[in-house]
């Protein structure tokens, strides 16, 4: 009995000896695989969410798309019902129409004030030479006084009707010009009209998949309402908060491992591309305010950029927010 209860606590012994070597090899091993490393998991997936949102109102007539459907850039998301919209461009085409008929008419009108102006001015100066004719057939007592005043007389209707003529051909070019500038201003409505015509054709911005998806046919929607979101997968990145006390040897250009939770088994590279210009509480909304006077020092995080190797691996596609693993390799720095 005595020997088994020996043999028992020798055995013992001998598993928690192995067990503490496990241990303490195990801890040896990480501290070794882990120099010259720096690590975070407070880290994300993170890429371009393409915000869809209507530039006029109206109803819907039509969606396009479900969630969490690939788009290319330019496909249709939603179409909105346009009779409306095309009413307002029939009726701004009619507008500069007319507009542009009183614009002819404007210039056909300054054209005969110009001849008007033209035959006018020829008759002042006719009446001027009559004048001086008349004053030297007066003075040779050849023309009676009476006809020497009707030639002065003339002369000065004749200047009244050139001034006349000149202010008919100022008022004819100022009705042109206001002519001219309502049908730059009736083509820009024209233009406008046919913009929104257009927006109602609501299409991708960019290449990526539907999500936030929430628009339906025969909602009514709003200029600047959300309707949607488009991800653009194909152009993702790791940002990595790293404490700022584990920074100062990391600079852009180096390798990083990165382990996404989503795919244990499976292992991303990448490399440091930026490090942000602050920590992310002093982008904060309330930014802390040391000043106060009642500063507590917090450890704090730096945003690290990083660039994902553009590897296409279809069984392993990253997805905007997953959870990450950073590993900066700082060895031989």
């Amino acid at each position: 009995m005595g020997n088994r209860n020996r043999f028992g606590k020798t055995a013992v012994g001998i598993a928690g000896g192995i067990i503490l070597a496990a241990a303490v090899a195990a801890g040896v091993f990480h501290a070794v695989s882990s120099a010259g490393y720096v690590t975070t998991d407070d880290a994300y997936v993170d890429g371009r969410v393409h915000a869809v949102s209507a530039k006029v109102g109206g109803m819907v007539g039509r969606v396009c798309v479900r969630e969490n459907q690939p788009v290319k850039k330019g496909d249709t998301l939603v179409e909105i019902d346009t009779p409306d919209y095309d009413v307002r461009v029939r009726e701004a085409v009619a507008v500069l129409k007319a507009e542009e008929a009183r614009l002819t008419e404007a210039k056909a009108k300054i054209k005969a004030a110009r001849a008007f102006l033209t035959v006018k001015s020829v008759a002042c100066r006719q009446a001027i030479l009559d004048k001086m004719r008349a004053g030297r057939l007066f003075s040779q007592g050849v023309l009676s006084k009476e006809r020497l005043e009707k030639a002065v007389t003339a002369v000065d209707l004749a200047r009244a009707e050139m001034v006349a003529a000149g202010e008919g051909e100022t008022q004819a070019r100022a009705a042109r010009e206001l002519e001219e500038a309502l049908v730059v201003t009736r083509k820009s409505a024209l233009e406008a009209a046919r913009l929104n015509l257009g927006y109602t054709r609501i299409t991708a911005p960019a290449d990526g998949y539907v999500t936030k998806k929430a628009v339906e046919t025969g909602n009514m929607i709003q200029p600047g309402q959300p309707l949607m979101a488009v991800v653009a997968l194909d152009d993702v990145w790791v940002l990595a908060n790293y404490k700022e006390t584990q920074l100062e040897r990391v600079h852009p250009g180096q390798d990083v491992l990165i382990k996404v939770d989503t795919y244990p088994g499976h292992d991303f590279r990448g490399k440091v591309e930026s490090l942000m210009a602050g920590t992310g509480s002093a982008f904060s909304l309330f930014p802390p305010e040391n000043a106060l006077g009642n500063y507590v020092k917090v450890v704090q995080r730096i945003p690290v950029r990083i660039t994902l190797e553009k590897a296409e691996d279809p069984e392993h596609r990253l997805r905007v927010g997953m959870s990450v693993i950073a590993r900066i390799r700082i060895k031989g720095d």
